[in-house]
């Protein structure tokens, strides 16, 4: 499975952005597709995740209610990052898994979203 994200670049705090990541090969019908990110000095954490075969959602609660993933029929999943804060500042990596039962395996690039106060 490959992944292509893009998207991120420079926006003022309260501002949005979106991210698409578009997955290629093999991806089976249960898959999961996920954001992560990793802001300087710190570990890559989770933000949220949708599941293909039913489209549920989950959010970390840093970005609860200001963040939306979303996913279309080309198998390309969407983070539409809204309120955004200076805290959001990362590089965001697209993730994917064959299921839930197994660790991300896949991972796109990383694109760059910075916010200004």
């Amino acid at each position: 499975v490959q992944l292509q994200a893009s998207g991120g670049g420079l926006v003022q705090a309260g501002g949005s952005l979106r991210l698409s990541c578009a997955a290629s090969g093999r991806t089976g019908s249960s898959y999961d597709m996920g954001w992560f990110r990793q802001a300087p000095g710190k570990e890559r954490e989770f933000v949220t995740r949708v599941r293909w075969r039913d489209g549920s959602t989950y959010y970390a609660d840093s970005v609860k209610d200001r963040f939306t993933i979303s996913r279309d029929n080309a198998k390309t999943v969407y983070l539409q990052m809204n309120s955004l804060k200076p805290e959001d500042t990362a590089v965001y990596y697209c993730a994917f898994r064959y299921n839930d039962r197994i660790p991300w395996n896949f991972w796109g690039q990383g694109t760059l979203v910075t916010v200004s106060s």
